[in-house]
């Protein structure tokens, strides 16, 4: 993103969950998908192609497997739709998902540098996974790397069933 760019006007200042395609989630869901956004909110460079001057508000909803981005500007008008396949996401999610029950594991009885060791996986598959975000949001959203991972990560909030005790 030019220098020019990274200002206030180029970010998200509001994201929500279109009520009627994403179902409320039990209360640990609810807390995860709420830490997802208000990490995202309150940190990110969201531009959409060829839009004027935010700050923008993300409206994110599901269709056929799909996940809308409904980005509309601070008077709630729209401004772009775009729909992502969450297909190439499949593997990422679910190592992503593998790797933070063996952290959560690990944190109780395992060495400094078993935990340290599983946190540097944690963070790769995350790395992995935001550079999916941008590839696919390539042309439509400009973001920078920080917001391509909490993005990452408000989708995987979105896929999580829970953890089992």
């Amino acid at each position: 993103m030019a220098a020019s760019d990274a200002t206030e006007d180029y970010r998200l200042a509001a994201v929500r969950l279109d009520k009627d395609s994403i179902e409320r989630g039990t209360p640990d869901q609810e807390h995860e998908r709420s830490i997802a956004i208000y990490d995202l909110i309150e940190n990110n460079r969201f531009k959409p192609a060829d839009a004027m001057p935010g700050p923008y508000q993300l409206v994110l909803g599901l269709a056929e497997r799909r996940l809308v981005f409904d980005v509309r500007d601070s008077d709630d008008n729209p401004v772009m739709t775009h729909l992502l396949s969450l297909s190439p996401f499949r593997r990422v999610v679910k190592d992503y998902f593998l790797i933070c029950e063996s952290y959560y594991e690990a944190i109780r009885s395992a060495s400094s540098e078993r935990i340290e060791a599983i946190d540097m996986g944690r963070r790769g598959v995350h790395d992995e996974a935001a550079n999916i975000v941008m590839e696919r949001l390539s042309g439509k959203v400009e973001i920078d790397f920080n917001t391509a991972r909490r993005l990452f990560t408000l989708i995987a909030a979105l896929s999580w069933t829970g953890r089992e005790a």
